[in-house]
C-alpha cells in the first residue's frame, strides 16, 4: 500500500511545496518549527485545503486539485494523531474510542473498544474523563481511537511533544508496537531527530516547504546531502574545505589535513563530521603529527558540558601548520599558512569512556575516521 503526495500551498513566510510516496515503513517528518509539517499533514487529512495538490492512498484519490476531487476528511479513512490529542472533554474513554464506530452494531462497538483500549495498555479507563487522565494516558487513548477506524494511513503530528521524559519513552514503545503490527503507511511529523532516528524507517527533512532530504534515516545521517540538512540532523561539527587531492582535503578552520574516504561530483566546501564520532586513542608517538590516513591528531581540551551520562568536550585540535603546508607543496597546491586561531571541535563521549582518558596528560589524540567525515557542497 502507498501513499503518494503532491501538496503546494501558499503559507505566509513561504511555498509549501513538496511531493513524496510513504509506503509501509514508517516515514519520519523531521524539520523545525515553521517548517510546514503540521500544515502538510492537514491538507493530506482533508482538513485544509492546497492550492494545488494530488494525494492517492492505495489507488484511491483522495484529492486531485486539476479534477476537482476533494474527499472529506470524515471519508478519506485516514487515522490522525494530534499534539495536544484532541479528545473530548465531555465524552469518557470508550466514548471517545468508539466516536468513529457509530455505524457497528453495538456489541462490535464494544469488543473493538475493548481490544484498543488493551492493545494502548489503559484498560480500566473506559468510564474516566479525559481531565482525569494524565498525559501519558490521554495520548494513549487518542492512538486507540486513531486506529479504531481501522485506517489506512496514520498520521501523527508531534505525538510526544507534551509529554515528560518517562511518559514520552513510554509512548514510544507503544508506537513502535503500533507501527510493527500496523504495517501501513504512517507519517510521524517531529522536531525532534533523536525520535525521527528511533521512530522512522525513513526519513524525510523539510525546510521552509521543501524536501532538503528524503531517503533511508542512515544514509541521510551518514552522508548528509547539504549544509542545511547537517544541520537539522543536528551535526556539530563543520570545517571550511581546500581540495588538495582526490581523498585529502585541508580542514581550514580545524587546522589539519584530512583523508577522506568518499568524493563528491562536485566542488566540496566543508566537511563535517559528527560529535560521537570522534574516537579518543592512545598517543601516536609521532610527537603530535600523523600521517593524513591516519587522521590521528594531537588535541587540547578547551572546555566540556556534562549530562548525567555524557560529556561533551570542546577540543583544539590539529596538524601542525608546517606538516600541513609541506604537503600542500608537494601536492603542488600551495597555500598561504593557516591562522593560528582555530574552531573547537565537539566531541560527544559517555563517561565511562571519558574516565579512561581524562587524567591523562595532554595533548590527547584523536582520530577522525575517513568513513565518519563527510563532504559538503557550497
Amino acid at each position: 500500500m502507498a501513499l503518494e503526495i503532491q501538496i503546494a500551498k501558499r503559507l505566509p513566510d513561504f511555498a509549501l511545496d513538496v511531493s513524496f510516496t510513504a509506503s509501509d515503513t514508517p516515514l519520519g517528518i523531521l524539520g523545525p518549527s515553521g517548517a510546514g509539517k503540521t500544515m502538510l499533514l492537514r491538507c493530506i487529512a482533508g482538513l485544509e485545503r492546497p492550492d494545488r495538490g494530488r494525494v492517492v492512498l492505495d489507488h484511491r484519490v483522495l484529492l486531485d486539485t486539476e479534477q476537482g476531487i476533494h474527499v472529506p476528511a470524515r471519508e478519506r479513512r485516514l487515522g490522525m494523531l494530534f499534539q495536544h490529542y484532541a479528545l473530548f472533554p465531555h465524552r469518557t474513554v470508550a466514548e471517545n474510542v468508539a466516536f468513529g464506530l457509530r455505524h457497528l452494531p453495538r456489541e462490535e462497538q464494544t469488543q473493538r473498544v475493548s481490544a484498543l483500549l488493551r492493545r494502548a495498555h489503559v484498560t480500566g479507563l473506559e468510564r474516566r474523563y479525559p481531565r482525569q487522565l494524565s498525559g501519558g494516558e490521554q495520548q494513549r487513548v487518542a492512538l486507540a481511537r486513531a486506529l479504531a477506524t481501522e485506517p489506512e494511513a496514520l498520521l501523527l503530528d508531534e505525538p510526544l511533544s507534551a509529554l515528560d521524559t518517562h511518559l514520552r519513552s513510554q509512548m514510544e514503545a507503544q508506537l513502535q508496537e503500533t507501527f510493527a503490527s500496523y504495517r501501513r503507511p504512517t507519517l510521524l511529523v517531529t522536531h525532534n531527530i533523536e525520535e525521527a532516528y528511533r521512530l522512522g524507517g525513513k526519513l524525510l527533512v523539510l525546510s521552509r516547504g521543501r524536501v532538503a532530504a528524503l531517503g533511508a534515516k542512515e544514509e541521510i545521517f551518514r552522508r548528509p546531502p547539504s549544509m542545511e540538512v547537517a544541520r537539522l540532523t543536528v551535526c556539530k561539527n563543520f570545517s571550511r574545505v581546500r581540495s588538495i587531492s582526490e581523498n585529502l582535503v585541508e580542514a581550514l578552520d580545524w587546522g589539519c589535513t584530512l583523508g577522506v574516504g568518499h568524493t563528491l561530483s562536485r566542488p566540496a566546501a566543508y566537511i563535517g563530521i559528527r560529535a560521537h564520532h570522534i574516537d579518543f586513542v592512545e598517543s601516536s608517538g609521532t610527537g603530535g603529527t600523523a600521517s593524513a590516513d591516519e587522521n590521528v591528531f594531537p588535541c587540547w581540551l578547551a572546555r566540556s558540558s556534562e549530562t548525567p551520562f555524557r560529556i561533551t568536550l570542546y577540543l583544539r585540535v590539529g596538524d601542525s601548520q608546517q606538516a600541513a603546508a609541506d604537503r600542500r607543496s608537494e601536492a603542488g597546491n600551495p597555500a598561504e599558512p593557516l591562522g593560528e586561531i582555530r574552531a573547537e571541535l565537539q566531541a560527544e563521549v559517555f563517561k565511562e569512556k571519558w574516565r579512561t582518558f581524562r587524567d591523562r596528560p595532554m595533548p590527547w589524540h584523536v582520530r577522525l575516521s575517513p568513513e565518519s567525515l563527510f563532504l559538503l557542497p557550497e
